[in-house]
């Protein structure tokens, strides 16, 4: 089946200059947004505490979020995961240990009242309270000055007395999941059964989630580099900074999609802008192709014109190759949750842009470094040309 039955004559190129302002209108606007707002940055680059909750009953994620909610956790993310009759859900909460500067600073005072203390040192970063007092306190006592303040304490450790005087402790808080557990007891009757079970709990510090924000930002450049060298080999210099701008266009625009939606911005996305990168350099490229093969074929025309050209003879296997990948994608926004989705709204995103750069941002400059080079060769023959004077 043919989805186009005779050759098209579109004039893609003759409408690049209202394309191009609102391109650089749309980018200037992401990246405004971008630095006056960020992104909604997930566990994995913000750090936290990412827990996997399944219910024995029916229940949706509004119930969930009222029951945290209830039990003053007011933070807290939550998504609903696989089936609607799994009654699974995962939950997000910054943060990695009940040790924070709040929590501190209410902990030291009822430490102070157990008695004379020589220092109090929290570790918020390792959610760890360094204790040294002047006179020996009981394990038992310290848990108890601390939990009382509404902070969980998952060990009370004894290291003896110190050289310079004093008996210190270390005082280890409870992990995020704990706090989380207990909010979603909130109105089980006391002694009874919990009606869900905690499945998976995974722990991102926050010196590991900026690692790896900063390696998966590494990455996506990285790609881009290797990705303009490979085209500067390929094709000669005046190709070469258009796949790059194309490159960069995509880049921003599916990044203004999770700037918009407020979607979490995690390694899910930098996978997804790694693999716009790619489709996005790959349609350039088969379009540069054509436009060198055409070059040779229709010597004499004006660059603009063979471009037109070629883009009308690529025309279908673009739509074939986009509309294909678009439908499967569509599959996964209609039945997919969670980061999935997110990653197959952003891809749809970036299969639009991808396509559209690769007519009217990396083409558009092509012509422009032509034109650019022809008025230098034009400015130098007349400089050649001019009588010499005495």
């Amino acid at each position: 089946m043919q989805i186009l039955k005779n050759k098209t004559h579109f004039d893609f190129i003759g409408k690049r200059k209202p394309a191009l302002f609102i391109s650089t209108a749309v980018n200037l606007l992401i990246l405004v947004g971008i630095a006056l707002w960020g992104f909604n940055f997930g566990v994995d680059f913000a750090g936290g505490t990412v827990v996997e909750v399944q219910f024995n009953k029916s229940v949706s994620a509004a119930d969930v979020r009222k029951r945290a909610e209830a039990g003053k956790l007011h933070d807290v993310s939550v998504q609903s995961i696989g089936s609607a009759n799994e009654n699974s859900f995962l939950l997000r909460l910054g943060g990695v240990t009940q040790l924070t500067e709040e929590s501190a600073a209410t902990a030291k005072t009822a430490l102070q009242a157990l008695g004379p203390i020589k220092t109090i040192y929290p570790d918020l970063a390792n959610g760890i309270i360094n204790l040294r007092s002047e006179q020996p306190l009981t394990a038992e006592q310290i848990r108890q000055a601390v939990v009382g303040t509404g902070t969980g304490v998952e060990e009370v450790r004894e290291l003896g007395a110190a050289q310079s005087g004093g008996f210190d402790y270390q005082i280890v808080a409870s992990g995020m999941a704990d706090r989380i557990r207990a909010a979603l007891m909130t109105g089980v009757e006391q002694g009874g059964q919990p009606d869900f079970e905690m499945r998976r709990v995974e722990y991102v510090g926050p010196q590991v989630g900026k690692q790896l924000r900063n390696r998966g930002v590494m990455a996506l450049l990285y790609s881009m580099i290797a990705i303009l060298i490979y085209v500067a080999f390929r094709f000669d210099f005046k190709f070469g900074p258009g796949a790059l701008l194309a490159m960069l266009h995509d880049v921003v625009m599916v990044a203004g999609f999770y700037l918009v939606s407020r979607a979490e911005f995690s390694l899910t996305a930098i996978a997804a802008l790694l693999t716009i990168v790619g489709y996005s350099v790959n349609d350039t490229i088969v379009i540069y192709d054509r436009i060198r093969e055409d070059m040779a074929k229709y010597k004499g025309k004006p660059l603009a014109e063979v471009i037109n050209i070629a883009v009308n003879d690529t025309l279908v296997r673009t739509i074939l190759t986009s509309g294909t990948t678009a439908l499967s994608l569509i599959g996964l926004i209609i039945f997919g949750v969670g980061e999935i989705r997110d990653f197959a709204i952003a891809m749809l995103v970036g299969i639009i842009v991808g396509t559209y750069s690769s007519v009217y941002i990396a083409s558009p400059l092509t012509i422009w470094l032509d034109e650019r080079e022809a008025a230098r060769q034009a400015r130098d023959k007349g400089r050649m040309n001019e009588p010499k004077t005495a």
